[in-house]
């Protein structure tokens, strides 16, 4: 008999191993997935992919999915084994969005512990508040942080869709070793016919 009770240091739905999002010892090799270093992600019909690059290191340093007329904007970062990184994650996004004048609140969500904030909008976004879902999960020695905007934020169909993609998502740890809260390295996926 198998005992799925999660270990102390994963928060998140009891079924991350089953159901997702994956560590890559977890994830089906035949599958055709976009390779983009520490998350793999699974093409699909109206996927669009985005790489969101800092000015200053030219690195990348998050993966946009513009999907079901949302965006989800995903990054990987190294954990510790001893405990997982969602707790206190959140703890940081609630006083980060409410220093920004913006509302916030937790929620229980298919995935998790969530957070459902206003937040300030853009300079092009024009003014007012908009709404973003701050959706976490701790897998072993990984957590994958996700923020859901667009349709996916309010509706309850777009979020389905938007939670399924986020679910299918490979986070490749790696060896190495990492400090706690490092971004997990992104990379750009290789070109078809170029391996």
């Amino acid at each position: 008999m198998t005992d799925n009770t999660p270990t102390p240091q994963e928060s998140g739905p009891l079924n991350r191993a089953v159901d997702g999002p994956f560590d890559d010892s977890e994830a089906n090799p035949v599958r055709p997935y976009i390779d983009l270093g520490g998350i793999k992600i699974l093409p699909r019909e109206g996927l669009n992919l985005r790489l969101e690059v800092e000015e200053q290191s030219k690195r990348i340093v998050a993966v946009g999915l513009d999907y079901a007329d949302s965006s989800l904007q995903v990054q990987p970062f190294a954990a510790p084994r001893s405990g997982g990184l969602w707790d206190e994650t959140r703890v940081q996004l609630r006083d980060q969005v409410k220093a920004q004048g913006g509302r916030v609140e937790e929620r229980e969500g298919s995935l998790g512990k969530e957070l459902l904030a206003e937040v300030p909008a853009s300079a092009n976004e024009g003014s007012g508040l908009r709404l973003a879902r701050f959706i976490g999960i701790d897998g072993p020695r990984w957590f994958l942080r996700g923020v859901i905007g667009g349709a996916a934020a309010s509706d309850p169909d777009a979020a389905a869709k938007v939670e399924d993609l986020f679910r299918s998502i490979v986070v490749v740890r790696g060896g190495s070793p990492m400090p706690p809260r490092d971004l997990i390295p992104l990379k750009m996926p290789a070109t078809p016919g170029s391996a």
